[in-house]
């Protein structure tokens, strides 16, 4: 209840900069569209209202950018737009102060698409899967900040690494774990989000998993999550 009741009391803008557009997906919003389009449009455009592209969810309080496959397509055309790794950042500010809270999910890959999260955003929240394989693509997005942060953002920080996958049973999750804390110390998230299965379902059903089924090991595991997030911003 304290995710339904407190957390959306406040109002959130999601903004889906992933081709496959997932999280579209995961708020029931797959194939839909904004009055001004979705965040392909948005990007590529030379001159919109950002606001008309913003659509409300089934959440109240929840609004979204979508995304769709035609976002493929937007790294190749955005090459030749003068301050093209600043996009983002310049169609998200007249929306700033209309949210409290305003995510960015990225594409898996660090392109161009993923270059704009970085420089439009104050913070990053690293979720890592608890496999070998994510430390490699973990060391190669902080190599990537670094170099924002030198020029393009002066500003940005990671706001927190969130252990997600886990499974307790196995000696690889455990070290990944392990060696996470050791490096990133206060920044990794106490919370760990386990592997269950209503998490895995959720989408299908276009739900985020707080409303899926809200009594799952999984939904409690974001629910704490939402509360240490916001416990580390009024700190």
């Amino acid at each position: 209840q304290f995710f339904v009741r407190d957390v959306l009391q406040t109002s959130v803008l999601l903004v889906d900069l992933d081709p496959q557009a997932n999280l579209t997906s995961g708020v029931g919003m797959k194939g839909q569209r904004a009055p001004g389009g979705t965040i392909y449009e948005a990007l590529t455009a030379e001159s919109a209202d950002p606001r008309s592209f913003v659509a409300p969810t089934t959440v109240d309080h929840l609004s979204i950018i979508p995304a769709d496959r035609n976002l493929t397509g937007a790294e190749v055309e955005m090459v030749a737009l003068p301050g093209r790794e600043s996009q983002l950042r310049r169609f998200l500010t007249p929306l700033r102060e209309q949210f409290d809270h305003v995510f960015i999910d990225c594409p898996p890959s660090l392109g161009l698409l993923t270059l704009n999260a970085l420089v439009a955003a104050d913070a990053v929240l690293i979720p890592l899967h608890c496999e070998y394989f994510a430390l490699e693509g973990l060391a190669d997005l902080v190599g990537t900040m670094r170099r924002v942060r030198g020029g393009l953002n002066p500003s940005l920080e990671i706001d927190g690494v969130l252990l997600t996958m886990y499974d307790d049973r196995t000696n690889l999750g455990q070290l990944v774990a392990r060696d996470v804390r050791e490096f990133f110390k206060e920044k990794v998230f106490n919370t760990i989000i386990p592997r269950n299965v209503k998490l895995g379902e959720a989408p299908s059903h276009g739900m985020p998993a707080a409303l899926y089924d809200a009594k799952s090991r999984g939904a409690a595991a974001y629910a704490a999550l939402a509360k240490e997030v916001l416990a580390r911003y009024a700190a």
